[in-house]
């Protein structure tokens, strides 16, 4: 046996929620948390058709016992205890990219890494797989000094992609120039910008749209962590139809703390019609520390 075979049986692993979640398991020759660029590691990944029309997505957040997830006005809860933290962790391994709205990215200013896992050996030779992180913000307001351009710049993170609607030629010429600007500086500090058309009644940018933009990127497997108005437009997009390659989500974790964060919390329920929202199969309920964790399949 090679001591890298040998290795694998000491090596931590996902959490058995996580496992059964995907359909993964842990071998001596397969660990799906670890990148080894010398071979392809199986990921979730649509189990139909439209796989080519879109990445897997895991839509995952952590919420108060009244249904809470932030705040008042979006401020930062941290509502998930270090053992649920973990399991997130883990979860970002099992995907090739993360995205987060503007709103989260502003209030948080995440990293949205795996620093939390326990280390791997010394010896061994690979490292865990970092998830991309993405930024969906339709104005381009997330600053250049945020941690996720930080992080690529010190080489500790993979290079972020901000994901924006394009600056049409309004009557007002300053905030186009101020546009191209944030652009300029943004790409300056490290990200790639994605334009994408936005939906004219709304103003956003679709999600089929971006699911579609992602999977021509490369994008095979997507992990969404919100804020609330995301959660909302994934939740509203997976809205039960009869297409399948209409399906915008195909797994939901949720992380439930025991705590109360009241009226003036910021939740993701709001517009959100229970004779549309998509079926729910129950994988899995485990515990980490006081927090209880749920992982559904879209069905």
């Amino acid at each position: 046996m090679s001591a890298h075979s040998s290795a694998s049986h000491t090596l931590p692993q996902p959490p058995a929620v996580l496992l059964d979640l995907y359909g993964l398991t842990v071998t001596p020759e397969e660990h799906p948390s670890i990148f080894d660029p010398s071979r392809e590691t199986a990921l979730p990944a649509p189990h139909s058709p439209e796989a080519v029309r879109r990445p897997y997505v895991t839509l995952t957040f952590a919420q108060s016992l009244d249904a809470k997830i932030a705040g008042a006005g979006g401020k930062q809860l941290a509502l998930s205890g270090k053992e649920s933290l973990v399991m997130t962790h883990w979860m970002r391994t099992l995907h090739d990219t993360i995205l987060v709205g503007i709103g989260t990215a502003l209030n948080d200013n995440p990293q949205l890494n795996t620093r939390h896992l326990p280390p791997l050996p010394a010896s061994y030779p690979h490292g865990y797989r970092l998830p991309r992180p993405i930024v969906l913000d339709t104005h381009l307001r997330l600053s250049p000094d945020c941690k996720l351009l930080k992080n690529y710049q010190a080489g500790c993170g993979r290079r972020p992609w901000v994901i924006c609607a394009p600056q049409s030629a309004p009557p007002d010429v300053a905030a186009t120039a101020a546009f191209s600007q944030r652009a300029a500086a943004l790409q300056k500090a490290g990200a790639r910008i994605v334009e994408l058309d936005v939906d004219p009644s709304s103003g956003l940018i679709a999600i089929p749209d971006l699911l579609a933009a992602l999977r021509e990127l490369g994008v095979r497997s997507l992990m969404v962590e919100g804020g609330a108005r995301v959660i909302r437009s994934f939740l509203s997009a997976a809205q039960r139809s009869g297409n399948p390659t209409q399906k915008a989500v195909d797994a939901l974790v949720v992380t439930v703390a025991p705590t109360l964060v009241g009226s003036a919390g910021v939740g993701y329920g709001t517009e959100l019609h229970a004779d549309a929202l998509p079926t729910f199969q129950h994988v899995r309920t485990e515990t980490f520390g006081p927090d209880a964790v749920t992982a559904l399949k879209v069905v």
